[in-house]
């Protein structure tokens, strides 16, 4: 709660200090961002509607089954597949990965959904494509894959 309050009150100061400085550049940039706001809010509403459905299914016993010490490596590789073809906002994914941990779910399977969501982008991967060719996306979202593995596997073993 004390974080929370301190990132709002430095949010309040530098807008009162932004507001002092120019008026019409903070309304701009304030203009800006609710428009960004209104964008995302659907996409974020969604994903959040998603996560308080599987969290209102699923109680923390299975949970732990699909994602805890029990379901062993097959989580993590299916955990990662799903972060590869996912695409939620870090604001989004980051709660979630704290919820699921507190659910029962492993450090090492959570490390891989989180590395792969942020690494590996089979959802812009046609746009990348278009962008960077074809060799470069996949070479670079195989090797961002096997570097999530990686990445879990050495929080394994230091957590």
């Amino acid at each position: 709660m004390t974080t929370i309050i301190i990132i709002y009150s430095l949010v309040a100061v530098s807008l009162i200090i932004s507001l002092v400085k120019s008026k019409e550049k903070t309304k701009k940039a304030m203009h800006v961002a609710g428009k960004a706001f209104v964008k995302t809010a659907p996409s974020l509403l969604a994903v959040l509607g998603i996560v308080g459905l599987t969290f209102g299914v699923l109680d923390e016993q299975t949970i732990s089954s699909l994602v805890g010490e029990e379901a062993g490596f097959s989580a993590t590789i299916i955990a990662a597949v799903l972060g590869a073809i996912t695409l939620i906002p870090s604001l989004v994914a980051f709660p979630l990965a704290g919820s699921l941990l507190r659910s029962g779910a492993t450090v090492v399977t959570i490390s891989a959904f989180i590395t792969t969501l942020v690494m590996v982008g089979m959802v812009t991967a046609p746009m990348e494509i278009k962008t960077l060719g074809k060799k470069f996306t996949i070479l670079r979202n195989s090797l961002g894959f096997l570097a999530a593995l990686l990445i879990a596997a050495i929080m394994e073993v230091f957590l």
